[in-house]
């Protein structure tokens, strides 16, 4: 949070973007970072205004105000970077002011313009890593990377290139845990009645969304990219977000909480499918039932039949499920997909039964029907006629069933934000581009997102994917263009960097950083936020192969 509060984001449609005042006037208030004392100037911009170059939009901002993206704001005809810097350390001691935790993943530290050079020693003693949240952008092409650090590990020179990069071709994945049908695969995810994505593929107990990407940011009609880009930005910010899917449920989604579908707020992902979780408990419930029939929308389980019944030595029960036989026990098709049992659309179980074969079955038989996940069960015996009736379920079986529950993990929806990273990231780290490609392929260079580690998509260019929980909070921004905001850092060897062709002359030590902001103005130093390192994340300056 900048000290100027947090601006409300405004709608721009003209080139003159003059965006909302920040709280209080900017010249009066300590801490924003200093980008440049003048910025170059059109001659049919009025005087009062400076011009933001640090996206294509190139905001025209007068004096108190910010641009369009709220990030960058004219002070005296200075532009500033309205947010702090955010910086991890390893640790920060216990009792330091101001230090509090959130969710385990980071204690927080504001440092303002008058206390960073009375911490600068301690900071060193925790091994600072600068992030890119907040460190600013590099547009146009051919300027260095904001931040472009040296420091040690290990008795290593290092470097690592800091950026807040702005991307077109991004996306996020959304793994949402839960036994529900979500809707039709390839079925449009919509967003205040705009297409934002698609589903994808069903994958073992969750349902894959695809949600954003280049062509609804761009290729659509401006309300399409801007509700687009908005979604985008409280997903990757861990904010909820209402979708809807065509042919299928509504759905509030958060990163790292449970996903609400059709009002119902999710608690299991299911222990396996229904073939699964036979061979789980077979063992278990030998000797205490006759039959066991799993319900699944994929593949429903029938223990007698199923090669754990009869690796166990069971009779079959004679019961005639509906379905498509796959192999002995396991049926696929068994209902329509839904919301009800095993995410089938069936409220009563007995519907996929079509009878029992009467020269296997007999009457007083026990059957036990459950779901995936154990939310549903029923414990039936045949009568004379041998039809199924309702009793009570004898204890030993309770507690089988109870312990697919305990067996099944707590439903989440999962954000991971997937970004080609191009252009300005790769020009602001060396003049020959495709170098710093192969390094990374190479595995010479670490790639970290706002110091999450980012796993980087084999093949051409520099695809990375990040789990959004393993980044600072607010890590997130947008421009106008619409295009999404995301911080990201190469680290490397000194060697490594120099044999890529980087911009060695724009190397500054963390000193520097710190005691001048990024553009070496001597007595203002670096606004900044500093965060403990989560405890999930390595250390981004890490051990080999990038040290090797």
């Amino acid at each position: 949070m900048s000290s100027y509060g947090n601006p409300t984001m405004t709608e721009h449609t003209k080139v003159d973007f003059g965006a909302d005042r920040v709280d209080g006037a900017i010249a009066s208030t300590p801490g924003p970072t200093v980008l440049e004392k003048a910025a170059p100037r059109s001659e049919r911009m009025a005087g009062n205004k400076i011009e933001c170059n640090a996206c294509p939009v190139l905001c025209q901002i007068s004096e108190g105000r910010t641009g369009a993206c709220d990030r960058y704001a004219n002070s005296d005809g200075r532009l500033i970077r309205v947010d702090p810097v955010v910086f991890v350390s390893r640790a920060i001691p216990t009792g330091e002011p101001g230090a509090n935790s959130n969710s385990g993943a980071a204690a927080a530290i504001e440092f303002g313009a008058s206390s960073a050079a009375a911490r600068e020693s301690e900071d060193h003693e925790r091994a600072l890593f600068v992030t890119g949240v907040g460190a600013s952008s590099t547009y146009p092409d051919y300027k260095p990377a904001p931040f472009i650090v040296a420091s040690k590990q290990d008795g290593v020179d290092m470097v690592t290139v800091v950026t807040e990069g702005i991307f077109s071709y991004c996306s996020f994945k959304v793994k949402i845990d839960t036994d529900r049908f979500l809707g039709p695969e390839q079925s449009n995810v919509r967003c205040q009645g705009e297409i934002v994505g698609h589903v994808s593929t069903a994958e073992y107990g969750s349902q894959m969304l695809s949600l954003g990407g280049v062509h609804h940011l761009t290729g659509g009609s401006r309300k399409e990219g801007r509700v687009t880009c908005d979604m985008m930005l409280a997903l990757g910010n861990r904010q909820s977000v209402e979708l809807g899917i065509d042919g299928g449920a509504s759905l509030v989604i958060r990163a790292g909480a449970a996903p609400i579908v059709d009002g119902v707020e999710e608690q299991r992902m299911r222990v396996g499918c229904g073939s699964a979780t036979i061979g789980i408990f077979a063992r278990q419930w030998f000797g205490h039932v006759d039959e066991v029939v799993v319900v699944d929308d994929h593949i429903t389980g029938v223990l007698t039949e199923h090669q754990a019944g009869r690796c166990l030595g069971m009779t079959r029960s004679g019961l005639k499920i509906r379905g498509r036989k796959s192999t002995p026990g396991r049926y696929f098709q068994v209902a329509n997909p839904g919301t009800g049992w095993g995410g089938t659309d069936i409220q009563d179980p007995l519907a996929i039964i079509e009878g029992f074969d009467p020269s296997v079955a007999r009457p007083g038989m026990r059957l036990l029907m459950v779901s995936t996940t154990g939310e549903h069960a029923q414990w039936y015996e045949l009568d004379a006629n041998l039809v199924p009736r309702v009793t009570e379920m004898p204890a030993t079986v309770r507690r089988t069933v109870e312990r697919i529950g305990e067996n099944c993990e707590p439903s989440l929806a999962t954000v991971l934000f997937l970004g080609g990273a191009g252009g300005s990231l790769r020009a602001g780290a060396t003049e020959n581009p495709v170098l710093l490609t192969r390094a990374i392929k190479r595995q010479l260079v670490n790639v970290t997102c706002g110091g999450a580690p980012a796993y980087v998509w084999p093949g051409g260019g520099i695809t990375v994917m990040v789990d959004v929980m393993r980044m600072p909070e607010r890590s997130f921004g947008t421009v106008p263009t619409p295009a999404i905001v995301a911080p990201i850092e190469f680290s490397m060897s000194y060697d490594v960097y120099r044999d890529l062709g980087g911009h060695l002359d724009a190397v500054r030590s963390l000193e520097s950083v710190l005691a001048n902001g990024p553009d070496h103005v001597e007595g203002a130093p670096l606004a900044r936020r500093t965060l403990a390192r989560h405890p999930d994340n390595p250390w981004p300056l890490g051990t080999p192969p990038m040290l090797g």
